[in-house]
């Protein structure tokens, strides 16, 4: 068919070829992590002032200096070699730089992956200022379903925290439980003789660790799953339109933003998140500005405050990403880069970034279709970089 030329033209592969077996895979994630909604059912989070984005930034003495002080890598290349598919970067308020990859267009949705957890914790925040949730509550005492499961006597802040013990490996490309995790929720095919079971359920099986609970940080993505699960349940409403009421028209996103969600319509508030990567960049500067957004606040000022603050760097050494920020924290579903620096940031597997440094008023965005969902020598590349963009002694005046 025509329409089939022209789409493997323009990808490098027929539409048929991407499938839920294949598509988080290059060549397929180029295409898929930018239309994850035509391959896993997917609610809209609507915006109420769609609108063309500003004029593209085309800073040529950015992208031809060297990514590190001393190295004979450019920007540009490092943007290249490292997958990426879109690079937006503002400071104090103004784009000062913008790149994207060949074939990718600047207005579309990109998948976020667990930067979503850091977008949940957001909605967590409001409805806890408005008297409707509280941390120090159990999961059980909210979602009864959960009291035999090793979320049942887990509290919302332990959840935030990650500092659940659950009997979970999160080990993406295993064929363990975290495949029927993804099967549960979509994002793998149907497998013979497994169970056909809803996200929900799925999380309610899963059983306790040996430890206790609230001890070192550990990374596992049912925690955020299932905090969507008790953010519907006190609010009454479909965790998509607390997104678009709450945050995302209050933000002023240029487009609609969409989330991927199981066969009963449960969200994946852990990982399922897509938007442009500009409307992004608003949310990392409202973020940057304590919570307050271009018409007003949006995010509670505390929240923010606690969540740069009161990280605990002694729980995080003793945790299982210590590397990835040696001198880190982890509070409420942001990550801290610690020591004598206020940065923060969300991330996601297989390239996704949101890097946020007051001091220097800098907010980046960088999404991206890395063939492995974890590559621990590419994060620090990547942090580097950062670090270097928010301290680069260049005028931002300079720069466009």
């Amino acid at each position: 068919m025509a329409i089939e030329d022209e789409f493997e033209k323009k990808n490098g592969f027929p539409r048929s070829a991407a499938t839920l077996e294949n598509w988080r895979r290059q060549p397929f994630s180029r295409w898929s992590f930018r239309n994850a909604a035509e391959l896993v059912p997917s609610a809209r989070i609507a915006t109420d002032m769609p609108r063309p984005l500003p004029q593209r930034i085309r800073n040529q003495e950015l992208m031809a200096s060297p990514v590190q002080p001393g190295s004979g890598e450019t920007v540009a290349w490092f943007l290249a070699r490292s997958q990426t598919d879109s690079f937006v970067m503002s400071r104090d308020g103004r784009i000062v730089a913008e790149w994207h990859a060949t074939g990718v267009d600047r207005e579309d949705p990109h998948l976020v992956f667990s930067i979503t957890k850091s977008i949940t914790a957001l909605v967590f925040a409001i409805l806890e200022e408005d008297g409707l949730i509280d941390p120090s509550l159990s999961v059980g005492m909210i979602l009864p379903e959960t009291r035999k499961s090793a979320f049942g006597d887990a509290t919302l802040r332990e959840l935030l925290d990650m500092r659940v013990s659950l009997d979970f490996e999160e080990s993406y490309l295993s064929d363990g439980d975290y495949a029927r995790y993804r099967r549960a929720m979509l994002w793998n095919p149907p497998q013979a003789g497994q169970p056909d079971e809803g996200l929900f359920k799925m999380l309610c099986s899963l059983r306790k660790g040996e430890a206790a609970h609230g001890g070192a940080h550990a990374y596992q993505s049912p925690n955020s799953d299932m905090l969507g699960m008790v953010i519907e349940k006190v609010s009454g409403r479909r965790f998509t339109d607390l997104v678009s009421d709450l945050i995302w028209k209050p933000l002023g996103a240029s487009a609609d933003a969409f989330l991927t969600v199981d066969r009963l319509g449960a969200p994946r508030t852990a990982g399922g998140f897509s938007c442009r990567p500009h409307d992004l960049l608003l949310l990392g500067e409202m973020m940057m500005n304590e919570g307050v957004g271009q018409a007003g606040r949006i995010i509670p000022a505390r929240f923010i405050h606690d969540m740069m603050k009161n990280g605990d760097e002694k729980i995080w050494a003793e945790g299982d990403q210590a590397d990835f920020l040696p001198h880190g924290r982890y509070r409420s579903q942001w990550y801290q880069v610690g020591g004598d620096r206020q940065a923060f940031l969300a991330a996601g597997i297989h390239g996704q970034y949101l890097y946020v440094d007051p001091e220097t008023r800098t907010v980046i965005v960088k999404y991206a279709s890395q063939d492995e969902p974890a590559d621990d020598p590419l994060d620090q590349e990547n942090l580097a970089f950062f670090r270097r963009l928010c301290t680069e002694q260049v005028a931002a005046e300079s720069w466009s």
